[in-house]
Order: structure tokens, then C-alpha cells, then sequence
């Protein structure tokens, strides 16, 4: 997951060198990221094809290469446009976490939220380490060498982790036309539990720089408040993670191991709560260190996600969890491709109303999640 997402920092790093020598302006360049994040939501759509069937060790290789080969063809192609089509490709690399999803499984009941902390925490470890080695190969190798051998990097990584990972077969069973995972109001409302983490987690980046810029502050502070925020994310991850194996270990029954997850994605939302609170006051003043504070808290945000990408395994029948994963990160990602716009077209009538949107979120997180807790769980209803 490091590598996989971490190398992707490349882009943003060498971006005066590529505005260069494409010869666009700032808002062309902006499209390769519009289109990068819809690619992340359109990832889930995969998962109910026959591309991630079979070998488990297949799909991550083909989850992976999504990222890997556009980022080796990217340096050599003449068209921005087509570098800005790559981009789109390259969000397809999410797909990876619903298969981790479907491995940890196999292996872990009540440890299933904090393995999968651990791995999620790989998504912004690699935003942390990949911005400081995109910087170094930069300088060192120049913008275009410097792509060549993060794609080497994923690949390299991919290789160890294939020779020392088991494999088994994915298999999306036919199920009838009397089971049909988007026809379930449980998984729209399940779906739509992480929403809101995730309309915070793709929108507060790029409007923390944006907002912080506006007031004065140095591209040094701007980018320390963004290390700041994705380490946090990590740490929450791994530590909410933790408690989820903790709770879920009084009772890993279906329903048991569900009342763990929703509780931990509530405890997550109101400690993200209480930052965006702090954040929105920080930026509203001006006050950087209050900001560099608040950010530890918001993410928080992100120990929601080692919770949520369980709950399929404990909440569906086996036969058909890998696909409601899948649908479930489709639902929920719905929110990378409009947060941002909606954040930013708000900001311009109002800072104080897009900073209210983004703080009202963890509230609307802990609405669905009473919801979602009163609902009956599909494998309930339809037995193992």
C-alpha cells in the first residue's frame, strides 16, 4: 500500500518541472488530480467484473499495475491530455484495498480491524515518505527518471510481497436474482457511513493549503500541516484499529463483531468532531500552531476505516462479501468525486460555510451509523 500510493506523490512533487515541459497552465495541470480521484471512485466498479476473480496474488499485481505502468509511461507521452487520461487510470490502484479486505478474512475474526489499520495506514505513510523520496530523486534524476523508478520501486515491492504471501482463490459465486447486494437498503446505508470521513479526507488537503496560503503562511508550514495530517491518519488508523480487535474480541458473532465496528466509527467521528472544531477555528483566526494541533485530531477521521473495510466480511454471507466490498467502497467513495468542488464552490461565497460543511460531516457519520445499528444484517437474513 506504501508503494503502491506513496510513489504517486512523484506528480505532485515535480509539478513546476511538468508544467514546464508540457507547457500548460496551472488549471490544465489540476485536471490530471480531478481526474485521479474520479479514477478512485470508478475502482470500484471493477470489482464486479471477472478481473478480480481467481488468484488473489493475480488481482493485487493487476491493482498495483495500474499505478505502476502509467507512471512509467507518463514521462514519454506528448499529449498533457493523455497524461491527464494515465492519471485516471492510475486511481483504479485503490482497488487494492477491498482484495486486502477479502485476504485478512481468511486469516483473522475479531483481529480483522486492527490488521487491517495496519495496512490502511500504508495509504499515508506513502503520502509522508513518498513526498520526501519524490523531492530526493528529483534533484538527483530529474523528473522523468524519477517516475521511471518509483514505477520500479512499486514492482520491486510487489515482487517481495508476492514470494512471501499465500494464495487463494477469489470466487464471485452466482447468487440468484433473489440476492442482489445493491437492492439491500443495508448496503446503501452501510455504504454511506463513511461518506462523510472520506468527503474530509479528500477535501481537507488541498483547502488547508489553499486557505492557508491566502493567509500568509510559507509553503514550509503549508506542507508540514499536510506531513502532519497524514501521520496522524496513520497512527489513527493502527490505533483504532487496535481498539476495534479489542471490542470485537467480547463477541465475534455477526452482530457482535458489527456493534464493534459501528462503535468504533463513532468514537472515530466525534474525536474528528472535536478537531474539525479546532480546525475551523484556527484557519477562521489564522492561528497556525492551533491549526498543527487540530489536524492530529481530524484524523481521526481515518480510524473509521479500518472498521468500515471489515464490516463485509462480518455483516454478508460468504458467497457474496468480496462484491459487497466492492459496492461498498463504490457508495462510499461517491464522495471523492464531488467533495472538492462542492468544498471549493462554497468557499467562494463563504470560508465560514465550507469550514461548517466540513465540520458537520462526523455528525452526519454518526446519524447513519444509529441507522445502519437498527438495521438487520444481510447474513441475518440469509444464513451463511
Amino acid at each position: 500500500m506504501t508503494a503502491g500510493f506513496g510513489t504517486l506523490s512523484m506528480m505532485g512533487v515535480a509539478k513546476p518541472d511538468i508544467i514546464s515541459h508540457f507547457g500548460i497552465s496551472n488549471s490544465a495541470y489540476d485536471l490530471q488530480h480531478v481526474a485521479y480521484v474520479f479514477g478512485l471512485f470508478v475502482a470500484f466498479l471493477l470489482g464486479h467484473t471477472k478481473l478480480y476473480e481467481g488468484s488473489f496474488k493475480r488481482s493485487v499485481a493487476i491493482a498495483l499495475s495500474w499505478a505502476a505502468i502509467p507512471q512509467l509511461l507518463i514521462p514519454y507521452v506528448g499529449n498533457w491530455y493523455l497524461v491527464v487520461a494515465l492519471r485516471f487510470i492510475q486511481g483504479f490502484v485503490v482497488s487494492l484495498v477491498p482484495l486486502f479486505s477479502t485476504q485478512i478474512a481468511r486469516f483473522f475474526v475479531a483481529e480483522r480491524p486492527f490488521a487491517k489499520g495496519i495496512i490502511l495506514s500504508g495509504i499515508f505513510w506513502g503520502g509522508v515518505f513518498g513526498s520526501i523520496s519524490a523531492r530526493y530523486l528529483v534533484e538527483a534524476v530529474g523528473w522523468k527518471m524519477g517516475f521511471v523508478v518509483t514505477a520500479i520501486i512499486m514492482y520491486a515491492v510487489l515482487l517481495l510481497w508476492w514470494l512471501l504471501v499465500e494464495d487463494f482463490e477469489i470466487i464471485h459465486e452466482k447468487t440468484g436474482s433473489d440476492v442482489n447486494i445493491w437492492k439491500m437498503p443495508f448496503t446503501w446505508v452501510l455504504g454511506l457511513t463513511f461518506f462523510p470521513a472520506l468527503w474530509v479526507i479528500f477535501t481537507i488537503v488541498g483547502f488547508s493549503a489553499s486557505l492557508g496560503y491566502d493567509l500568509g503562511w510559507t509553503k514550509d508550514q503549508v506542507s508540514n500541516l499536510s506531513t502532519t495530517l497524514n501521520v496522524s491518519k496513520a497512527l489513527w488508523s493502527i490505533a483504532m484499529g487496535f481498539v476495534g480487535f479489542q471490542l470485537s474480541k467480547k463477541n465475534t458473532t455477526p452482530r457482535g463483531l458489527f456493534k464493534a465496528i459501528v462503535q468504533v466509527m463513532m468514537i472515530s467521528y466525534t474525536i474528528a468532531f472535536i478537531g474539525l472544531i479546532l480546525y475551523s477555528k484556527a484557519m477562521l483566526a489564522g492561528n497556525y500552531a492551533m491549526a498543527l494541533a487540530s489536524v492530529v485530531l481530524v484524523g481521526a477521521l481515518q480510524g473509521t476505516g479500518p472498521a468500515f473495510w471489515t464490516s463485509a466480511p462480518a455483516t454478508y454471507p460468504k458467497r457474496i462479501y468480496p462484491k459487497a466490498s466492492f459496492a461498498l467502497g463504490l457508495i462510499s467513495n461517491s464522495a471523492n468525486a464531488i467533495a472538492p468542488s462542492v468544498t471549493e464552490a462554497l468557499a467562494s461565497i463563504s470560508e465560514k460555510l465550507a469550514l461548517a460543511e466540513l465540520t458537520l460531516m462526523p455528525l452526519l457519520g454518526i446519524l447513519t451509523l444509529v441507522t445502519v445499528s437498527r438495521m438487520r444484517l444481510p447474513v441475518e437474513e440469509l444464513g451463511e
